[in-house]
């Protein structure tokens, strides 16, 4: 009797689990772990929901991350660089407002010697995300003529 009851609960458990994960099998989203110093001139663009394909890849040429400019001035020597943590290798990368000045299996990074005012700096990466549940990036910034922290958290799930 006791043995029934609790198979009942671990299959009802199953069951509630299973139907969550089958809601989210196509759809992947993510969330940031930190926000933003707030004297920071700049945005972090990332993806909030992303698609992956039944072998892992994330669908429509990977994920872009990027940064975004909210004020005119200028700002010298930015590097924008994106780091595995957990469960996720880059291919490929394009950059957008710069050039992709390291690329590894692990990390990429995306520099400019000036960024304009208003302008943006990122990449798109292929990416393979080895467990789609548990994945996550390291965020980092550097860069003159700001008050940034460097190190700008984490995304993923």
């Amino acid at each position: 009797m006791n043995r029934t009851r609790t198979t009942a609960a671990v299959l009802t458990a199953v069951g509630v689990l299973t139907a969550a994960q089958l809601g989210l099998a196509q759809a992947a989203s993510a969330s940031t772990g930190a926000p933003l110093s707030s004297g920071c001139p700049v945005n972090i663009v990332y993806p909030s929901r992303f698609y992956v394909d039944h072998n892992g890849w994330v669908t429509n040429g990977g994920l872009y991350f990027g940064v975004k400019s909210k004020t005119a001035k200028s700002f010298k020597k930015v590097t924008f660089t994106v780091t595995n943590s957990k469960n996720v290798r880059f291919s490929t990368a394009k950059a957008t407002g710069g050039g992709i000045s390291h690329r590894t299996s692990q990390t990429v990074s995306v520099s400019t010697s000036t960024l304009k005012g208003k302008a943006s700096l990122g990449f798109r990466v292929r990416t393979h995300l080895l467990n789609t549940r548990s994945y996550k990036l390291k965020i980092t910034l550097h860069g003159s003529g700001w008050n940034c922290a460097v190190n700008q958290g984490t995304w993923g799930a």
